[in-house]
């Protein structure tokens, strides 16, 4: 932020507006939020102990799949808590650095997912195509590579944006038709030039998103072939069940990132963009656990035997 605009946008206040649109809904979407929240934090957590506990559970996959739930925790815990103060308290005002810090957060943890997302089509990607050189290609230094450069790249890239928010100015009061604080309402309320932003969160963020959905497509271009020349039926059913989970992931992560891109910025479609939020910020963290645990017989046998335990 510009020195002689510091003391302008010190005084700035943004008021995020959420659902007070629908304030007879306001416990019922409290009670909704607080299950999802809960769900979230108990199968994402779980995830990562079961995942420690379990010796069987330290291949590579399972590696990346404990920073994705941790991500996916830190990225619900981002959201969720101020959403559901928002709810119950008529004081809906945020400071901008209140605000600007809670956007890199989420946008650090979005971005990170995105990469842990092609590592794992990577991943699988080795393990179906280069059976015998799987472990010697995913060695324990190259997964702790992939995954600092995953947070590298999620920090790099959300700091990038953070500072195209910081160098405007604000002015006065401001409303976010939101929940949360997103790039597209904090940048809105500035009272400057606002082009130089536009441009840097256009080229770097379609980067992000392209270059890692070409990693992920190509890796399964490559998997689809390999597999279909399989002769065993029941073999080729094997190979693409490993699969399923993160397929289903990505296709609910990206096909969201799609929807809330091609929905125009307008008065008319504000609640279908707050619905698609809600989908992407709270609900996506909560299905990845339950996403890779109900098809994946290790993690239920690890569970199994927790719950016998006790």
């Amino acid at each position: 932020m510009m020195i002689s605009d510091r003391n302008q946008s010190a005084a700035v206040i943004f008021i995020l507006l959420g659902f007070s649109d629908y304030p007879e809904f306001q416990i019922l979407l409290f009670l909704v939020f607080f299950a999802i929240y809960v769900i979230t934090v108990m199968g994402n957590l779980g995830m990562i102990v079961i995942i420690i506990m379990n010796p069987k559970l330290r291949t590579p996959m399972y590696v990346f799949l404990k920073h994705l739930s941790f991500v996916d925790f830190c990225y619900s815990t981002a959201v969720t808590p101020k959403l559901l103060e928002n709810l119950v308290s008529e004081d809906r005002t945020m400071s901008i650095p209140t605000c600007i810090t809670q956007y890199f957060f989420i946008g650090n943890c979005a971005l990170t997912e995105t990469f842990m997302l092609a590592v794992m089509a990577y991943d699988r990607f080795v393990a179906i195509c280069n059976p015998l050189l799987y472990m010697v290609v995913m060695s324990q230094k190259r997964c702790a590579l992939l995954m600092a450069a995953a947070y590298s790249w999620g920090i790099l890239f959300s700091l990038l944006f953070t500072y195209s928010l910081l160098i405007l100015s604000f002015c006065g009061t401001n409303t976010i038709n939101n929940f949360v604080c997103e790039y597209s309402g904090i940048l809105s309320a500035s009272c400057s030039d606002k082009h130089f932003s536009q441009l840097i969160v256009f080229i770097f963020a379609n980067f992000t998103m392209l270059s890692t959905l070409v990693v992920i497509f190509t890796s399964y271009v490559f998997i689809f072939v390999t597999v279909m020349k399989i002769h065993s039926a029941r073999a080729r059913h094997k190979a693409f069940s490993t699969c399923a989970s993160h397929l289903t992931a990505v296709g609910i992560f990206y096909g969201t990132v799609l929807f809330l891109y091609l929905i125009p910025n307008t008065k008319s479609s504000w609640f279908t963009i707050k619905v698609g939020s809600v989908f992407y910020t709270v609900v996506i963290p909560m299905l990845n656990p339950l996403i890779y645990s109900l098809r994946n017989n290790d993690v239920k046998e690890t569970l199994r035997k927790l719950m016998t335990n006790k």
